[in-house]
């Protein structure tokens, strides 16, 4: 089953159990048991070529015998499998003993499941959501690269809620900026909010392209790692990182911005940094006081920069996507910022995308910042990536691929200005430092990419609006009905 069809067949299970109430519930049903489904199957082949294999996970808790059952016969069901599930699989799995001594597997077990709840009541649904994730082939390489689709659709239901800040990067982004940063075998790879891994899986298919010998992929393991505060991401990324093969994912669930950047010993900084920050997110004073007061922002995106500009080695190099609030902001704190970028990093590259590449889940404007860690930055080329006439990104109907970033890769390679027709304007554009510092560091330069806005029919505006509506007005009831229920408790 295509991953686009089990999300709508997992919502439709998901309406008929009383249990389960929003769309965050739904996400937190699939999402733990997606991970042991996905642990049961990488179980698999360590049972195969691992002699002393023995699992983390109790025998009668393990996927393959109270999922599967030894024939359809012998399935748990109704309120037999509301009954194990609830009071032996979660406290179980909740409550595994680990130690110094223990396996970093079994560790990964009991953090997975030690924020994950089951909400369903209905044994049914519960064997009907079993069943329908137990039907799909995760070992198929088409479903490896489509598996981020899963957090992707239910995040649409999140953002419609109102909870912005989190959407899922493009491959093709991913692609283009581990390429063009290119980690390193045996050097530190790192995403320091890593969502559900787009950026990490990216860096281990490209460092395997290096193995030379099979402690290499030992290597690969222990210096590529990430950080992500959500619980649900977290989670996915986990699962996303034993697809592709990473028996034990690097994944710290928690807030990479909750430590003070003067505190970094040399050991903690990295050689490679790719990332995503989340933006328009506002951090509290508690967080804030762990930044330089001269450099201190509210602004998330902001104060993951200072985060990178504090944990890359000397040479590092980091690729990063950002708002055009980074670019254009005149804020004090983000110039000093930016100096400090511009003074300690040569900043060579910016690439201004369109702001269809993360439509419709947000209408944010974004750039590609490239930096290495080896000095003042002298000069900055500047790339306007323009869409060709009526071409719209969507990452639904027409989502960037590599094939559409072909330009980019050609004048990557063999760079050269490139000015508009009208001549007074430009495509491509080398800055020297004295004029972006003249600027204040203003970072605006090449304009907007070229993109068409689509206009739609009256009878389609009134049909967006009416449907818009109705979101709103069922999360609204969701809501009501949520505090009713408190109140009646």
């Amino acid at each position: 089953m295509a991953l686009g069809n089990l999300i709508k067949s997992w919502e439709n299970i998901m309406r008929d159990d009383d249990g389960v109430n929003g769309t965050v519930q739904v996400l937190s049903q699939l999402v733990w048991m997606l991970f042991l489904k996905v642990y049961d199957l990488k179980e698999d082949t360590w049972e195969l070529y691992e002699e002393d294999f023995e699992s983390a996970i109790p025998e009668n808790c393990r996927w393959r015998n109270w999922a599967k059952g030894k024939s359809q016969k012998d399935q748990m069901t109704g309120d037999e499998l509301v009954n194990f599930v609830n009071n032996t699989l979660f406290p179980t799995l909740k409550d595994l003993t680990v130690t110094s001594q223990s396996s970093k597997r079994r560790t990964i077990v009991k953090e997975m499941m030690a924020e994950s709840y089951n909400y369903m009541k209905d044994g049914v649904c519960i064997r009907k959501a079993v069943n329908l994730l137990d039907g799909i082939e995760f070992d198929n390489q088409e479903e490896h690269h489509s598996f981020n689709m899963i957090y992707e659709t239910l995040l649409r239901g999140l953002q419609s809620a109102g909870r912005s800040g989190e959407f899922y990067t493009p491959r093709a982004l991913t692609s283009f900026i581990t390429e063009k940063v290119n980690p390193q075998l045996g050097y530190v790879t790192a995403d320091f909010a890593c969502g559900t891994g787009g950026f990490l899986i990216d860096a281990v298919e490209h460092l395997r392209k290096q193995v030379t010998k099979a402690e290499d992929n030992e290597t690969i393991e222990k210096t590529v790692f990430g950080v992500e505060k959500k619980q649900f991401p977290y989670m996915l990324c986990t699962t996303n990182m034993l697809l592709h093969d990473v028996d034990y994912p690097q994944i710290m669930h928690g807030n990479s911005l909750s430590k003070n950047v003067r505190d970094y010993k040399e050991s903690e900084k990295v050689d490679f940094v790719l990332m995503n920050p989340p933006y328009g997110g506002h951090e509290q004073d508690g967080i804030q006081v762990n930044f330089p007061s001269q450099l201190r922002s509210s602004e998330t995106a902001n104060l993951f920069m200072i985060e990178i500009l504090y944990r890359l080695n000397q040479n590092g190099r980091c690729g990063v996507i950002l708002p055009d609030g980074f670019l254009q902001n005149d804020d004090a704190s983000l110039i000093r910022i930016k100096e400090k970028l511009f003074k300690e990093c040569n900043v060579h590259t910016i690439i201004r995308l369109p702001g269809s590449c993360f439509a419709p889940y947000t209408p944010i404007a974004t750039n590609l910042l490239f930096f290495d860690k080896t000095g003042e930055t002298e000069g900055t080329w500047f790339y306007r990536f323009d869409l060709i006439k009526n071409q719209k990104f969507s990452m639904k109907k027409n989502p960037i691929t590599r094939e559409k970033l072909a330009d980019l890769d050609s004048w990557w390679d063999d760079r050269k200005e490139i000015a508009d027709e009208t001549g007074n304007t430009w495509k491509a554009k080398y800055m020297p430092i004295k004029e972006i510092a003249d600027n204040s560091f203003n970072l605006d330069f090449c304009g907007y990419p070229n993109e068409e806005r689509v206009v739609l029919n009256p009878e389609e505006t009134i049909s967006q609006y009416c449907s818009a509506r109705d979101k709103i007005n069922s999360k609204m009831e969701e809501k009501l009905q949520q505090i009713l229920d408190l109140l009646e408790v």
